[in-house]
């Protein structure tokens, strides 16, 4: 505060010469904070008491990340692009201030942590186990793939055997927070082959997890330092991290599973909110701790498992809702420490080695990911997308390297190239997946003899060259069947409305009730799919989908080729409510204030 002059003195000159003073105290700081050596060390700051790294990477790079991401978004961009290249602008590869690495590093390694542990929310031990038939072979032939072709690359190269080995196996391996995005952006994280796509993921981490316990006892074999070389200390390695291994899943499985659900629900009944996601930040963080300082797992392993238990509770909603702010934080974190590892300098110093090792990464992976899905007979639109899902590299392809280099296995050169492979690949992710995305998706596998004969597949009916399914006239369409159009089809069904269903996920359409005619396998914003549900002659059309964009495009379509339906859809906020409307909604429905009203209701007895 300013405390007024006791002799009179002018107000005025007092406020500039403190501003004065203020701002030469701000320049000294800003110019204290940009000292900071090549390494990553902290920033000398003879200006301030006390030093600040840590507040000044997350100011800093939260603040680019949102600038960046901001203009990024403006050219129609994915995000990701501004937050890596927030990260290079702090890193030690361009002039400026240089944020301090090792705590980048470990504040993205929450984020991994937390946005495993969402995965984990999402993803039951069933569904894990129905795709091990192709996840399992399908990651371990990729992998293997890969690190032949990294090995080829590091033997023209010049390397040793060993170092090309652990250069392709950084190469194999997906970055979690990369993969999980894109998912999400593309809303097909809980469909078939999202699971396969998240299953793969994790067989992936697995394998890597256990090289990287394995590597310490193998890297004199490899031609490092420091590690055993004999046979015993190989076996001994082996069999000390299939130990491990066992005894976590003993652990989480047998004392995890009934402790961390009643810890949760106990926390609930208590009806503080804070606690609630107090609890569930430790629960995730603790977990993940423990797995990896007592049984040398991988942090985000750890993670995944505990939110994996959860998945099981009633809870499990409430737990992904309270965890979702902070893990969008850290994740953004992560983008900007993976920018931080950029050198610009391998690029005009190894082009052409760059530039195979980001062929080996988005063409070689992409390749053998796509001709093993499909060599597991799953439609292609199913290989594009575990496919584009793999074609990048991240955390373990890091953590891999700086262990490559630190057992003197792997040349810096190797270590660059990799660092350079996974920064292109990430920024290139978003593209990959748009291209393989133009390709019509072909038909889910054809749906088996003793499956519902009211399910069709928008594949197979254009391939078969029919318009509709059907002769219908006044009947109703329902886009969207999951919890919402579960619900809603229950209700349908006591009117007695002969219903027609459109929804993108097959899982959802099991056991439908008598009002349901047919049901389409496919996406309702695909041209063609909404007339072979014989929109043209239908009196309702229900637009039961979350996604607000994606439902404006179904109700024009379905608008130009019907101006008597009646269109029903559901909002989120007063803007989608708007939007909707626009797109030529008969009538919205938002469901916080439908929540209202019938509190209301209620409560007056109306």
């Amino acid at each position: 505060m300013l405390n007024a002059s006791p002799h009179g003195t002018n107000d005025t000159n007092s406020s500039s010469l403190i501003s004065a003073n203020g701002i030469e105290r701000i320049l000294k700081i800003c110019d204290n904070a940009g000292r900071v050596s090549a390494e990553g060390d902290s920033p000398v700051r003879h200006s301030m008491p006390h030093d600040t790294p840590l507040i000044t990477l997350i100011v800093v790079g939260l603040g680019l990340a949102f600038i960046f991401g901001l203009i990024a978004s403006r050219f129609k961009i994915s995000p990701l692009v501004g937050y890596l290249l927030a990260g290079t602008l702090i890193g030690p590869g361009t002039p400026g201030y240089v944020a301090d690495a090792k705590l980048a590093q470990q504040l993205a390694e929450i984020g991994v942590i937390l946005l495993m542990f969402g995965v984990g929310l999402h993803f039951s031990v069933r569904d894990l186990l129905s795709v091990r038939r192709v996840a399992i072979p399908g990651a371990i032939g990729q992998m293997s793939v890969a690190t032949l072709l990294g090995l080829a690359l590091a033997l023209y190269e010049g390397w040793s055997i060993g170092a090309g080995i652990i250069f392709g196996l950084a190469l194999s391996v997906a970055s979690t927070v990369v993969l999980l995005r894109a998912l999400q952006e593309n809303r097909i994280v809980e469909t078939e082959r999202g699971r396969i796509a998240v299953g793969w993921l994790i067989v992936e981490d697995m394998a890597m997890v256990f090289i990287l316990v394995l590597l310490p006892g193998i890297a004199g074999l490899l031609g490092g330092v420091n590690s055993a070389t004999s046979d015993y200390g190989v076996w001994f390695s082996l069999v000390l991290t299939v130990g491990k291994f066992g005894a976590f899943l003993g652990a989480i499985f047998i004392i995890g599973r009934r402790t961390i659900p009643w810890l949760l629900h106990a926390v609930a009944r208590i009806g503080s909110r804070e606690l609630f996601r107090l609890s569930v930040f430790a629960i995730a963080l603790g977990v993940a701790y423990i797995s990896a300082e007592l049984f040398g797992m991988s942090f985000a392993l750890g993670a995944f498992f505990a939110g994996m238990l959860l998945n099981e509770s009633r809870l499990s909603h409430r737990v992904a809702e309270e965890s979702l702010p902070l893990r969008d934080a850290f994740a953004v974190l992560f983008f900007v420490s993976v920018g931080m590892l950029f050198d610009p300098a391998v690029v005009t110093e190894r082009p052409l080695a760059l530039l195979l090792t980001v062929l080996i990464i988005v063409v070689g992976k992409t390749g053998a990911a796509y001709l093993i899905v499909r060599l597991f007979k799953y439609p292609s639109h199913t290989a594009h997308t575990v496919a584009a899902s793999l074609a990048q590299i991240g955390e373990f392809s890091f953590i891999l390297a700086g262990l490559g280099l630190t057992f003197e296995i792997l040349p810096k050169a190797g270590h660059d190239l990799i660092l350079a492979g996974a920064i292109i690949s990430i920024l290139l992710n978003p593209a990959v997946f748009k291209v393989l995305g133009r390709w019509k998706p072909d038909p889910e596998r054809a749906v088996s003899p003793d499956s519902d004969p009211r399910l069709f597949v928008a594949g197979q009916l254009s391939k078969k060259g029919m318009s509709t399914i059907g002769t219908f006239s006044g009947h109703s369409i329902l886009v969207g069947h999951g919890r919402v159009g579960t619900l809603l089809t229950k209700e349908l069904d006591k009117e007695g409305q002969q219903l027609v269903i459109i929804e993108e996920d097959k899982d959802q359409l099991r056991n439908l009730p008598a009002c349901v005619a047919a049901a389409i396998i496919g996406n309702a914003a695909n041209e063609g799919v909404l007339e072979s549900a014989g929109v043209a002659d239908a009196e309702w059309i229900y637009v039961a989908i979350p996604e607000t964009f994606e439902a404006g495009q179904v109700i024009e379509r379905a608008r130009q080729k019907n101006l008597n339906a009646i269109i029903l859809a559901r909002a989120h906020s007063v803007e989608d409510e708007e939007y909707l409307y626009k797109c030529g909604a008969t009538n919205v429905v938002m469901g916080e204030r439908e929540v209202a009203k019938n509190m209301a209701r209620i409560a007056f007895g109306n």
